[in-house]
């Protein structure tokens, strides 16, 4: 038999002169395979004396094992090699400029968020945030809605189990609105308090004007001597300042908020017709908001003492003021994630709101 170590050099010589995967596996089946040059070898010990055919035979099993593995790390270096070709023929240019017609839209969501922030931190508000998941204490129990108030009722919650306990009670929500945020500005904040609170809430409801999930901002003013001709002052200036109207018929009608008391509903004075809604005078009204001062049991569940301390808080809905402001007919359309309406009711990249600047700065909305 020919020398091995020859042989072993020039196998490993041609597995080294591969240069694609189509050669490799025409060397690799020339080698190793059924009718390879070590398998043909390994046939041949039949011929040898019982010793030789000991010696020869581990020779060629280390042979093979070494050939094997030489194989296997070209294969390897092949693949990376085909690889790299690859990512270098199908590479994306991301430093193209981008087309005006693909240019992103903000959503009408998100531009009334900042009206919103813009108007009321003109006047001293901050914005507070609380969790979309909350426990029963916060979203109801301190808000003086009882265990029996249809709010709590399963056709209009959504409820979550508490993994840790069996009892209904302590079963979590996805929060209905943001007044736990509320509570949880009082138990954490020093006095006096004047916040904002927008956010997404929760409820099981689906037609043209409700969605299961939709946002909210509450308002919460907490100080000494805070009467109701604050509160009709606040939402004044505000609605005033987000219709951008000098002068806003309002009216104020007696409602019933369970943390609240007294309680109203605001509206605001518009021209109804067949095919518009004008904002600011005609004959008709338009319901925009719910307030009232906050109840003394919200106070003394959030720690602070009603005897000294009250307050007014009011809530409105975001999509709802982007559906009077903008003209948008359908609420269901604002999660639809259709682009062709992002497209039409949405603005322009960095167009922020500011109450110096403008509430719809670089021309607004894209329509």
């Amino acid at each position: 038999m020919e020398n091995l170590e020859n042989i072993k050099a020039e196998m490993l010589a041609s597995v080294a002169a591969v240069e694609n995967m189509k050669g490799w596996d025409d060397i690799r089946v020339s080698l190793i395979g059924k009718k390879g040059k070590i398998t043909e070898m390994m046939k041949s010990l039949g011929s040898l004396s019982a010793e030789e055919k000991i010696e020869t035979g581990k020779k060629l099993n280390v042979l093979k094992n070494e050939i094997e593995q030489a194989l296997e790390k070209k294969k390897n270096l092949l693949a990376e090699q085909e690889l790299n070709v690859r990512l270098a023929q199908e590479k994306v240019d991301v430093t193209l400029p981008v087309r005006p017609e693909t240019q992103g839209r903000i959503h009408p969501v998100s531009k009334i968020y900042e009206e919103i922030v813009a108007i009321f931190g003109e006047m001293g508000f901050e914005v507070a945030e609380g969790p979309d998941i909350e426990d029963q204490f916060h979203n109801f129990n301190a808000l003086n809605m009882p265990a029996n108030h249809p709010a709590r009722q399963m056709q209009d919650t959504f409820y979550i189990p508490n993994k840790k306990s069996d009892d209904f009670d302590d079963s979590y929500v996805v929060r209905t609105h943001t007044s736990p945020v509320q509570i949880r500005a009082m138990e954490s904040r020093p006095l006096p308090i004047r916040i904002i609170a927008p956010g997404r809430t929760y409820r099981s409801d689906y037609d043209a004007t409700h969605t299961p999930m939709f946002h909210q901002v509450e308002g919460l003013v907490i100080d000494k001597n805070i009467t109701m001709a604050h509160l009709k002052g606040c939402l004044y200036d505000f609605v005033k300042a987000f219709f951008e109207l000098d002068d806003v018929p309002v009216r104020y009608r007696p409602s019933y908020f369970p943390f609240t008391e007294p309680s109203a509903e605001m509206d605001i004075g518009c021209l109804k017709s067949k095919n518009e809604l004008k904002i600011g005078s005609g004959t008709d009204w338009l319901e925009i908001l719910g307030c009232g001062m906050v109840h003394p049991n919200v106070l003394r569940a959030g720690g602070i003492d009603p005897d000294e301390y009250q307050g007014f808080a009011f809530g409105m809905g975001i999509d709802r003021l982007a559906m009077l402001k903008y003209g948008i007919p359908d609420l269901r359309t604002f999660f639809e994630s259709d682009v062709r309406w992002l497209k039409h009711y949405g603005f322009t990249p960095l167009d922020f709101s500011s109450m110096t600047g403008g509430l719809n700065n670089n021309g607004g909305s894209a329509r």
